[in-house]
């Protein structure tokens, strides 16, 4: 009986000394070594690759955001607010994605086919808001000039990125509504275009964030 009582006292007390040593080796000394290697190296990545602007956080350049105007009394979504280049569309089930206004809880597609009526509706749908969108003093843009991304959401519906194409489309209307010229916003697309990755894998991307925030710089320089 004693040696069995002694026995599980041992054991006992060897299962708490391994039980404090691997929460002291895995919960305490690995986690601090992991996030100050992660915080001395790789700082921007470590802290969700934030972004600023006058000294706030305005978002992570691995997640879209859309730039809206206060939504109205009686308004279901709000409006645009056109003086910022605007993300692919996320608008919910008529789309290719079930996120809806690039919200967090939720990431996915609706796997709808190419010949379904609903998207079929909400691709027309978002070209003639394109086309509307877009028309500036000077510039009328034209169905032709309407890439894919501007009138369909990402399959996550949270795609950070825009075509340079998408980009130039909405130029104009970007500089009239900042009173920037269209030269000067052209800069800015052009100097925030990252190409293939590797020089061959995906496509050029223009981030959306990255590129509203330089204009937000320039447009308050004048």
């Amino acid at each position: 009986m004693n040696t069995s009582l002694t026995n599980t006292a041992r054991l006992t007390g060897a299962a708490l000394r391994a039980l404090l040593a691997l929460t002291v080796l895995c919960g305490v000394l690995y986690p601090l070594a992991v996030t100050g290697l992660a915080q001395g190296l790789f700082p921007y990545q470590a802290n969700g690759s934030e972004l600023r602007s006058n000294g706030k956080a305005v978002g992570s350049s691995l997640i879209g955001q859309r730039y809206d105007l206060p939504l109205k009394k009686g308004e279901s979504t709000p409006a645009p607010d056109l003086r910022w280049f605007q993300p692919r569309p996320s608008g919910g089930l008529t789309e290719n994605t079930v996120n809806t206004q690039y919200k967090l809880l939720v990431s996915g597609a609706t796997n709808r086919a190419g010949d379904s009526p609903d998207l079929i509706k909400a691709v027309e749908d978002a070209k003639a808001a394109v086309l509307a969108d877009n028309t500036a003093p000077g510039y009328t843009p034209k169905p032709s000039d309407i890439p894919a991304d501007a009138v369909t959401s990402s399959a996550s519906g949270m795609d950070p990125d825009i075509s340079p194409a998408y980009a130039r489309l909405q130029v104009h209307r970007v500089a009239a509504r900042n009173h920037l010229s269209a030269t000067e916003v052209n800069r800015l697309v052009a100097a925030h275009t990252t190409g293939r990755t590797l020089g061959f894998m995906g496509e050029p991307r223009v981030n959306v964030l990255e590129l509203n925030v330089a204009l937000g710089e320039a447009a308050r320089k004048g």
